[in-house]
């Protein structure tokens, strides 16, 4: 039966590829129906996104994308700037954005031809023949038909990647900005504490010379002096704690814009003269676009899609087309006449029958990762609501407390001044004054924490939101 099928075959020419199609197809339509038995959808998005926040006013007044500009702080602004160009971290960050590209490029190359040039010149000699020579100039070209789409599904998933690269970076840009911004807000921290010390050691040691001088004119005891003699050296005591942080926080602020600590000076300043820039969280919807993290948690999601569809699409099967065209002759001035020519055309199918469930293990384990990513990309969303939500509470509280704070301090300033004036006269007793001291002092200090606490809190907000809107339409980067 067979002999005669070849007979035919050659006498008919084109009919010689008709048996072939139709077991192609019939393979093909198996695979295609046992294909479509493996479940693909992905899994449901859960997070529910709640009308407003509940710390917020539902207001949207998105901030300005160079929101650390409403500090009002020049020296800030250079600092953040310089960070964004010269932080080591984020320079790695751009390098993992390339090796995305690239890898976007190599597995991208497969929706194309491949084309190669193959060429040799042989001289040989079999016994009883005489020597010849063969010369031979060639294409050669391959293409795999992606008629199932899985390229383009690992071409797609590859270019995801690269995107949530972009992404990546921003969360990476957005961190160090906040970590610059917050180091310098210690450094006014510190200082601002150093030179509230250094007041509270002044009015500490004009207390002491008042109580020796009454001790000298018989009014006051050696207790007393020692007293406010130790009262004085625990003032004293905390100035190198604050010189060591406002030291140790210029380090920080000099590697995070890429300098070695000896190199940077930071002038600072006072830190109650920093602006405090009003930011409103708009609505919760908004934050899905605007912070970088959700954002690469979508494209890994999308990646993670891609990498479904190709695992699906591998049990099909794979149809690869080869073409080959040149010149061979045995006299090289010959090579390349007409008469010389060749070329052979190829299509090669392979079928996937038996592979020990490897390509089942293969689609189950890009599904696993799937459902994987959509956790994380839920549970991504969920915390940007969570650190929003964090941001406007401290908001709320650290300026309530910066406020009570302030009465503190100036309530207790008139007592320490009316109790100095009054121990001057004679007519209170050093336990009062010693009080007074220690009462403004702690809330002198307090003061200036709550301040950082409320800067903080603006600063958590900035970073919570993603560091303001981006333009409408706008994306971190696409794959060109």
């Amino acid at each position: 039966m067979f002999d005669g099928r070849r007979t035919r075959a050659r006498a008919t020419g084109a009919g010689t590829l008709r048996p072939v199609f139709v077991v192609f197809m019939g393979l093909t339509l198996v695979q295609m129906l046992s294909g479509c038995t493996f479940p693909t959808a992905r899994p449901d998005l859960a997070p529910d996104i709640p009308p407003k926040y509940g710390a917020g006013k539902g207001e949207s007044a998105p901030p300005a994308l160079d929101w650390w500009r409403g500090f009002r702080s020049r020296e800030l602004t250079n600092l953040i700037e310089e960070g964004q160009l010269a932080n080591l971290d984020i320079g790695a960050a751009i390098g993992r954005i390339i090796q995305a590209d690239a890898q976007a490029k190599i597995v991208g190359a497969a929706l194309l031809p491949e084309v190669d040039f193959a060429g040799f010149a042989e001289r040989f000699k079999n016994s009883g023949v005489p020597e010849r020579n063969l010369f031979h100039a060639a294409l050669n070209a391959s293409y795999e038909i992606d008629f199932w789409g899985k390229n383009r599904a690992f071409s797609r998933a590859a270019q995801e990647t690269a995107v949530a690269s972009r992404f990546n970076k921003e969360v990476v840009v957005l961190s160090t900005m906040a970590a610059v911004g917050n180091a310098y807000f210690q450094v006014l921290s510190a200082q601002d504490r150093l030179r509230i010390n250094q007041s509270n050691v002044d009015a500490a040691s004009r207390i002491l010379n008042l109580i020796k001088q009454r001790f000298e004119a018989g009014t006051a005891s050696q207790l007393d002096v020692a007293q406010q003699e130790s009262l004085v050296g625990q003032v004293r005591a905390n100035i190198p704690i604050f010189d060591q942080a406002l030291r140790q926080n210029i380090a920080v602020l000099a590697v995070l814009i890429g300098k070695p600590p000896v190199e940077v000076v930071v002038k600072g300043g006072n830190i109650y003269r920093l602006a405090i820039p009003r930011v409103t969280p708009g609505l919760p919807s908004e934050l899905l676009f605007q912070r970088p993290d959700i954002r690469s948690a979508e494209a890994n999601l999308a990646s993670a899609d891609a990498s479904v569809e190709a695992a699906r699409d591998a049990f099909f099967p794979t149809i690869l087309m080869t073409v080959q065209a040149g010149y061979e002759s045995n006299v090289l001035k010959l090579l390349f006449t007409p008469q010389n020519a060749f070329y052979n055309i190829a299509l090669n199918v392979t079928q996937p029958l038996l592979d020990g469930f490897r390509l089942e293990g293969q689609l189950e384990l890009a599904q696993g990762k799937q459902f994987e990513l959509v956790k994380a990309y839920c549970q991504t969303i969920l915390s940007g609501f969570g650190d929003v939500e964090i941001a406007l509470i401290a908001i709320a509280e650290s300026l309530e407390r910066e406020r009570l704070q302030q009465l503190v301090v100036n309530s207790s300033r008139e007592a320490f001044r009316l109790s100095e004036a009054r121990l001057r006269e004679g007519t209170i007793d050093l336990v009062t004054v010693l009080q007074t001291q220690q009462t403004l002092f702690t809330a002198e200090d307090n003061y200036s924490l709550a301040r950082l606490a409320r800067l903080q809190a603006v600063l958590s907000l900035f970073q919570a939101l993603g560091g303001g809107w981006m333009p409408p339409g706008a994306a971190a980067g696409v794959v060109q």
